[in-house]
């Protein structure tokens, strides 16, 4: 069995999602720290004058908080609120793509329904991202089950509590810290993934083709054809004929 492991992020990349693929289960690393600056609370989509972020604010807390403890920041002015800000960033910049209508009453209901866990929101996303793209990896929260150590040794203990015999891990962060000699001696097998950024129709051609965007890109430009313009060079995948659980199920589990 292959397991994967990534902290959550807000509108996953089309890189996270292809590691989710790829993996036989795939652990949200939520008990982690937080770190600011990065992707898990905001992500870059194509707007008119180029990529720009959409953030959303939380709540300041202490330098080692978790990640599961994170708590999103309201807005007394409707108008200035995240969400309010959030959807009509998406009306203006992608009404007009081919596949916006399809997915626009789940995407509002996103940005109408009350949140204050970061989390909570991410693994919402993630579970919409797994449903239109008709990804069946199961998903775990390590904060449910328990993982002792740190770096390395964290994910072996992962490994090792999961059955899994490799470990699938990107190409960024993880070569900073990762031991594959030390993973291989616990009988745990590396193995790096290849992601290779795919080129579809974007919105706003004058500006180029803008890359590592939040899923939502090429969902709304490319709708049904998302899932083969994302899976179909890189690798054959299995479709299992059950739906995947939605995330919130995990949490009994």
């Amino acid at each position: 069995m292959i397991v994967a492991a990534h902290q959550p992020h807000y509108l996953p990349w089309l890189g996270y999602l292809d590691k989710v693929a790829k993996a036989d289960v795939f652990v949200v690393m939520d008990d982690l720290q937080f770190e600011a600056q990065n992707f898990q609370n905001r992500q870059r989509l194509k707007l008119s004058e180029g990529p720009g972020w959409l953030t959303v604010p939380l709540l300041h807390g202490g330098q080692t908080e978790r990640l599961i403890d994170k708590r999103i920041a309201a807005s007394e002015n409707p108008k200035q609120h995240w969400q309010h800000r959030h959807w009509n960033t998406l009306l203006l910049n992608y009404g007009k793509a081919p596949y916006f209508a399809q997915y626009a009453d789940e995407l509002k209901d996103v940005f109408t329904r009350p949140w204050s866990s970061l989390v909570e929101l991410d693994l919402h996303m993630l579970d919409l991202a797994l449903k239109w793209l008709d990804i069946h990896t199961p998903i775990m929260r390590s904060s449910q089950i328990g993982f002792s150590g740190y770096k390395t040794d964290r994910l072996i203990d992962m490994c090792k509590k999961l059955g899994a015999r490799c470990y699938l891990t990107g190409s960024g962060g993880s070569a900073g810290y990762l031991d594959s000699e030390k993973m291989g001696r616990a009988g745990v097998g590396v193995i790096w993934q290849q992601f290779t950024h795919p080129l579809y129709p974007q919105r706003f051609e004058r500006r180029g083709f803008s890359s590592h965007l939040g899923f939502l890109d090429l969902l709304l430009n490319c709708g049904p054809q998302s899932r083969e313009i994302l899976f179909g060079a890189s690798h054959p995948m299995h479709v299992m004929p059950a739906a995947p659980a939605p995330l919130r199920a995990m949490e009994a589990a």
